[in-house]
């Protein structure tokens, strides 16, 4: 809906888990076995810091920002469920600073904005979706607390 998801599902193979959320509704995570339970991001965030990235993917530029940012703690794992994660407030905060495409994120998109979270480019604007002729994402940051100011650790980024 205008460039943002509006709707997304997000399953979890390995443990079962779905993901779920309506932006303007809210955001659920299913267990396996289990009814939907509520989801939101944490605010404010712990400390330390739980930042979700990949090992596989760590960039020059995440490894300054990782040094910039002071006390923090990395969960390192793969696929959308890094944003999963923020969604529900088991970790602050994902900074995407390698390409993926819009297909990877959308749906792991909506439901951090359900409960609460943002997705925004380097320049702190709403990732958007279907803008351009080129599917891949820019870089990125998947905020749960929103009152912090990610994006001042990122004002000489290189990107």
């Amino acid at each position: 809906r205008d460039f943002e998801p509006a709707f997304g599902v997000v399953h979890v193979p390995v443990s079962g888990d779905t993901y779920s959320g309506i932006v303007g509704s809210g955001a659920t995570r299913r267990p396996a076995a289990g009814d939907p339970e509520p989801i939101q991001v944490q605010r404010p965030c712990a400390s330390p810091v739980r930042v979700v990235g990949s090992r596989s993917h760590a960039s020059p530029g995440l490894k300054e920002f990782l040094r910039k940012l002071g006390d923090y703690r990395l969960l390192s794992m793969g696929s959308s469920l890094k944003f999963c994660l923020v969604a529900e407030g088991r970790a602050d905060f994902y900074p995407r600073l390698g390409p993926t495409s819009e297909w990877d994120t959308a749906a792991a998109h909506a439901v951090v904005l359900a409960a609460g979270g943002r997705v925004v480019t380097l320049d702190g604007r709403a990732l958007q979706y279907n803008r351009k002729a080129s599917y891949l994402n820019p870089e990125f940051l998947v905020i749960g607390d929103v009152e912090r100011d990610w994006l001042a650790l990122f004002r000489d980024y290189p990107g």
